[in-house]
This record gives structure tokens, sequence and C-alpha cells, in this order.
């Protein structure tokens, strides 16, 4: 995949990766959920259609299309992975997880803590792979959905009926308010 790479090509679609540190189940641990969730609300606002995604305890994948030319695909990331760890240590924080926060304080570089950043809750990068066709956009999709039941997670019987998804909007209709449906776009 493509890391520190500029994607700001527009009305294209990505499959996007969003990791937290050394892989440490952050969005779970902080119940930080509905970060994720207000980032979406400013990507919509931000002119950029959210396909499909799935929120993992550690990690997060979606696929995104931006709009607007003012905010192509690295300032739409960055901002939302800002964004998403203020909530992520608001909720270490109220948690009192102090052993959790030391070591996301030990991740950050020592030009970063020069500039004031406390801690490291995302990987340097993000992963992004634009789609080139409906064939890789529709097998992206495919892996999104599974993932809450690939590999180690188990986290649903079945990955249609996961929370933190949009495969319920795709496989059984549910409304999903950040969901546009990838057979919409132009």
């Amino acid at each position: 995949m493509s890391t520190h790479r500029p994607h700001s090509e527009l009305n294209e679609v990505y499959f996007c990766t969003l990791t937290c540190y050394k892989w440490l189940p952050l969005f779970q641990q902080a119940k930080a959920y509905s970060a994720v969730y207000k980032w979406f609300d400013h990507l919509l606002k931000d002119g950029c259609n959210i396909l499909s995604y799935v929120i993992m305890p550690n990690h997060l994948h979606c696929l995104l299309n931006p709009t607007a030319p003012e905010k192509h695909l690295n300032i739409l990331i960055s901002e939302g992975k800002r964004f998403m760890a203020y909530a992520i240590v608001k909720g270490i924080k109220a948690r009192g997880d102090i052993s959790l926060l030391k070591i996301l304080e030990s991740g950050v570089q020592d030009n970063e803590r020069k500039k004031g950043k406390k801690h490291q809750v995302f990987r340097l990068s993000f992963d992004a792979r634009k789609c080139y066709d409906r064939q890789m956009l529709e097998q992206k999709l495919d892996y999104i959905h599974h993932n809450p039941v690939a590999g180690k997670w188990s986290l649903v019987e079945d990955y249609a009926t996961y929370g933190h998804s949009s495969a319920a909007y795709y496989e059984l209709g549910l409304e999903n308010k950040y969901v546009t449906n990838y057979k919409d776009l132009a």
C-alpha cells in the first residue's frame, strides 16, 4: 500500500486504512468509536463521500471519494487522525489508564515532541490505494465488511450485523446516514 504519498486526485475512490499505534486496540479501550462518526460528519461536510467502512478495535478501513479541491485525501485523513487522537486520549484519561498513556507518550518522536505533541495515537502514516475499477472497489468493499469475522477477529457471528460497519447498509438494506452507495457515483 502507498504511505507517505500525496493523494490529491478528486472524484477517485481510495481504500484507506488508519492503524492505531503499535496495533493497540485504542478505539475499543478509549470507547472512541463515536469520534470516528464525528469525523465522518466532517468528511461529508467537506465533500467527501464515504462508500464503505469498518471500525475495528485497533484500526479503521474505509472507501473514500473526495470531491472538493480544497480538501484532498491527505488533508482529510490528517484532520481526522488529529481529531480522533484527542478523543482517544481523553477516553483513556477518563479510564485512568496511566500505563497506556505512558506507552503513547513514549511513541512520540523527538521532533514532534518539540512541536508540542504529547501522544502517538496512530501510526505515522496511513495506507491508501486508489481503486482503479469497479471490480477492485467491490473486492475492497467485501474485504472491509468481512474484517470483523476474518483472521483472529470473531467480533460477531455474521459480518452484516457488526455495529461499526457499513455492511448492514449493503447486505440488509438498513439506513446509514454516512454511506453513499458506490453504485450511485457518476
